[in-house]
């Protein structure tokens, strides 16, 4: 009934944000509980059937997005990350990419019992990683280094070489004929390469043009990236079978590198788009599933994915990296990121239907199969790998770093106490002469504009967990905030409050960071007082000097900036939480200067 159309329409967009919503608060890959929300709703309770609903219109509708989530993905390559990473990401979606293939093929037809055919197919579909969930990995996991680029590379690339792989070895299967397969094998790459490769080029084009041209609207920027995104997908694909993916994915990684016109609006709507997207397609395929074939898992099917994880990820990460200049705790972290995401999903759903329509025996567990991987790949590899990074000392736990934009006086001296009780600074300025002073005083900096384009990939996030935008101009620090928020997370973006009189109304309160220290204290306010009259301390707080006893040695004219807790985490000071500054805990404040500059301790 369409009422019944129009629940489970409207039910899989709202199960798919809930469940977003809480991985993000649990703080679990949203992939698992994606999958578990699907599987409930889908072969547990039968309320969700995709099929029925969706008909002839599911392998459409799957195709439109994964090119979508591709073309975002696309949009993240920048060719300055290549002379340190090309020839690992190289050698790992060629080399390393056969080595798996070949691996999981041994390990479908000699652990599941698979035929031949089925088992090459298989091992072609799990080729892929999966950049969908790599990428919220590495955010959280922030490693330092090359293996995050080498990583996102490798996610992004490897996809359309993935799905290319799969065609080619379905389309042998058809033909049969050894010399007409390999015949048809190079020309279908050569043609995929030219048709998805210039439809992406094209399109690309076409897109800068149009902007470069003002011919486009800003409101319709987003919208014509969506549309130039859809008909190279769907031309390319319909001149040649799985090329789309290609062209997509060159289209958002020219645009990413050109310098003719602006896309960062294009961008952030793509990262919403995708979020939406994964929603959706994650609780759509896995209430697809079978509960007959999922119900007869057991030791094979773990045994077949182990053999993924153990064996075929880390040769093949292992062979790639020879004679690169990498330690063995980047080759190790390397080996133990490979989750599949979306397109091995997506990949498996429109193959094995192709073939039960063929009335190939046994097709119908290539899906399951596959959902198991997704599921325990991610689950795995997203437990256990930013505790494993941490102890091969590729990337810190919990970073309490600060990022400081802007460099004024006031603001090294906040910097410098803080390098002092060992966090992580960097002061990112346009001002020479701020720049010049901080590094004067032992801080890192970076000249430039924090807004550039590229300042993400010249500037080192690794250890950094915090923002504090403190520029003397309002604007820029809530673009500031705004664009470092899908990094650092709104929650850990801060901001001094602007002078009074900027914002009367408050009409742009929503789109600041978290106002720090007190409601009247101004950029103005904090230069003046470092000038003449205040410092920056560091107190510890005691039984015997308590946070009150505080309070009454320095008056109300002190700042309280920071508390550190337990020695490790740093928690700015801000006008929405009260103080918590308690026994054995340190306090850095703003404070009269009627000694001198030096921190004062108290036992």
């Amino acid at each position: 009934m369409p009422e019944s159309n129009l629940l489970q329409l409207a039910g899989i967009v709202v199960l798919g944000v809930a469940a977003q919503w809480l991985a993000w608060r649990v703080g679990l890959p949203s992939i698992l509980l994606l999958l578990t929300v699907g599987l409930l709703a889908g072969p547990v309770s039968g309320w969700l059937q995709p099929d029925a609903l969706f008909g002839e219109m599911l392998s459409p509708f799957v195709s439109l997005s994964v090119a979508l989530i591709l073309f975002e993905g696309g949009l993240t390559l920048k060719l300055n990350e290549l002379p340190k990473i090309g020839g690992v990401v190289r050698n790992l979606v060629t080399l390393g990419a056969v080595i798996t293939w070949l691996v999981g093929a041994a390990a479908a037809h000699f652990i599941l019992g698979l035929s031949l055919s089925l088992s090459v197919l298989l091992a072609a579909i799990l080729v892929v990683t999966g950049p969908t969930v790599i990428g919220p990995m590495l955010r959280h996991i922030r490693p330092i280094g090359v293996v995050g680029p080498a990583l996102r590379w490798e996610g992004i690339v490897i996809d359309p070489i993935g799905a290319l792989l799969t065609v080619l070895i379905f389309e042998v299967l058809v033909i049969g004929e050894a010399k007409e397969a390999s015949l048809h094998i190079v020309g279908a790459v050569l043609k995929t390469v030219f048709v998805g490769g210039g439809l992406g080029l094209l399109a690309a084009g076409l897109m800068i043009l149009l902007l470069k041209r003002y011919w486009v609207a800003d409101h319709l920027q987003s919208a014509l990236a969506v549309m130039l995104v859809m008909a190279s997908f769907a031309v390319s694909d319909a001149v040649q079978h799985e090329s789309g993916l290609l062209a997509v994915t060159v289209m958002g990684f020219v645009l990413a590198n050109q310098k003719k016109v602006e896309v960062e609006q294009i961008v952030e709507f793509k990262e919403n788009l995708q979020v939406l997207l994964l929603s959706i397609l994650f609780i759509v395929l896995s209430a697809r599933l079978d509960p007959d074939i999922l119900s007869n898992f057991g030791v094979r099917e773990v045994g077949f994915v182990l053999a993924l994880i153990f064996i075929a990820r880390p040769l093949a990460v292992f062979v790639s990296t020879m004679g690169k200049t990498l330690s063995f705790g980047q080759r190790v972290f390397l080996s133990w990121m490979a989750p599949r995401g979306i397109v091995a999903a997506a990949v498996a759903s429109v193959f094995a239907i192709r073939l039960e329509q063929r009335g190939m025996a046994g097709a119908e567990v290539l899906v399951p199969i596959t959902f198991l991987t997704i599921i325990t790949t991610v689950a795995v590899y997203g437990l256990t790998a930013p505790i494993l990074a941490r102890r091969l000392g590729v990337a810190e736990a919990n970073p309490q770093g600060v990022l400081f934009v802007g460099a004024q006086a006031w603001v090294r001296e906040m910097a410098v106490v803080l390098q002092r009780e060992g966090f992580r600074v960097l002061l990112v300025d346009a001002n020479r002469n701020n720049i010049r002073e901080a590094r004067m005083a032992g801080l890192p900096t970076f000249h430039g504009s924090i807004l550039a384009e590229h300042v993400l990939d010249k500037i080192e996030l690794g250890g950094l967990g915090k923002l504090i935008a403190a520029t003397p101009n309002d604007w820029i620090n809530i673009l500031t905030v705004r664009r470092f928020a899908r990094i650092f997370g709104k929650a850990n973006c801060y901001q001094v409050m602007a002078p009074q009189g900027d914002d009367k109304d408050g009409k742009h309160r929503y789109l600041r960071g978290r106002s720090l220290w007190a409601q009247d204290v101004t950029h103005a306010g904090m230069a003046s007082r470092v000038a003449t009259t205040h410092c920056v301390k560091a107190t510890n707080i005691s039984e015997q000097f308590s946070y009150q006893d505080y309070g009454e040695k320095y008056g109300t004219d002190a700042i309280a900036l920071f508390v550190i807790h337990e020695g490790i985490r740093l928690e700015p000071v801000t006008t929405d939480d009260p103080i918590t500054a308690q026994p054995d805990s340190v306090l850095i404040g703003l404070v009269r200067d009627d000694e001198d500059k030096h921190d004062e301790r108290h036992s």
